[in-house]
């Protein structure tokens, strides 16, 4: 989320955020004063605006709501500098629960078009964890016209039920899932660039600023390996996941029994939720560290 990546290497066709890239780039120094935070007026406005303009909104602790609103305000940089969906997460803490599910993503459109009345509300997506809930919560949403994406997937049973839930987009994990299921193919969580040639030829994809820069200094025919091995690999590849899973999309409990067996369902809560939930304004992170 950084202006200055997108202003250089720019423009983009959509800006990406959670609450872990949204800490860390709220938590940034200025470059001129080390003491002091470089969204230093932004943090200051966001705490204004949801103990003033926006107070109605809030249905959260206040930190929360401070985390939301700036979440929205680091998005509304990219307006100019991107053609696509302005991409924010609803709050892993609400992730088993599709009705404040829901309601947090509509309380993210109405700020955003508070803060911002002349951006078109369909430029946002609303990102959402993929357990059960959050796509029973995805399907709702995007029934209301809001587009979607299905976010810390990691098994073909999230992959097939955010499907089924319409969703805008699906993003695994990279290395997790290698079949287009529908929505758009989205994969994060990159290392390095030798990751993302090898995924050269998906839909859409998210890649951090660092590896940007390298990418545009780099020549792809130089890289090892072939370059969209995991695109080109086609169904009769052994790696491939090729199953009927129209059988779980109504059925919560088979659905629940085939994502524990999938082995995933602990990598969800460890590797996929966890992480974020200090992030989001509580226990310690940036809503109390550095509001």
């Amino acid at each position: 989320m950084d202006t200055h990546v997108a202003k250089k290497l720019g423009p983009f066709v959509d800006c990406t955020s959670n609450q872990a890239i949204a800490y860390f780039e709220l938590t940034k120094l200025d470059t001129d004063n080390t003491k002091t935070l470089f969204h230093q007026d932004l943090i200051t406005e966001a705490k204004a605006d949801a103990a003033g303009r926006l107070k109605d909104f809030q249905n959260s602790i206040f930190e929360e709501f401070v985390v939301e609103i700036l979440m929205v305000k680091l998005q509304i940089q990219f307006i100019s500098s991107t053609t696509g969906y302005l991409r924010v997460q609803t709050n892993p803490k609400l992730s088993y629960s599709t009705r404040a599910i829901v309601q947090n993503a509509f309380r993210i459109i109405a700020i955003f078009k508070a803060l911002a009345p002349n951006v078109d509300p369909k430029r946002v997506c609303i990102k959402v964890p993929a357990a059960w809930e959050g796509l029973q919560a995805c399907e709702v949403i995007s029934a209301n016209g809001i587009a979607t994406l299905a976010t810390t997937v990691f098994c073909m049973e999230q992959a097939a039920l955010a499907g089924a839930a319409c969703c805008t987009y699906i993003a695994p994990y990279v290395n997790e899932l290698k079949v287009h299921f529908g929505p758009v193919f989205l994969p994060p969580s990159f290392t390095s660039i030798d990751e993302v040639t090898k995924l050269a030829g998906t839909d859409h994809i998210t890649i951090a600023p660092g590896l940007l820069a390298e990418l545009n200094t780099t020549d792809a025919n130089s890289q090892p390996g072939k370059l969209g091995k995991y695109v080109s690999d086609g169904p009769e590849s052994t790696d491939w996941d090729i199953r009927d899973y129209r059988a779980l999309i109504g059925d919560e409990a088979a659905w629940r029994l085939e994502f524990t067996r999938s082995g995933f369902g602990a990598r969800q809560d460890h590797t996929g939720y966890q992480p974020l939930l200090g992030l989001s304004g509580e226990d310690g992170g940036v809503g109390q560290r550095r509001l």
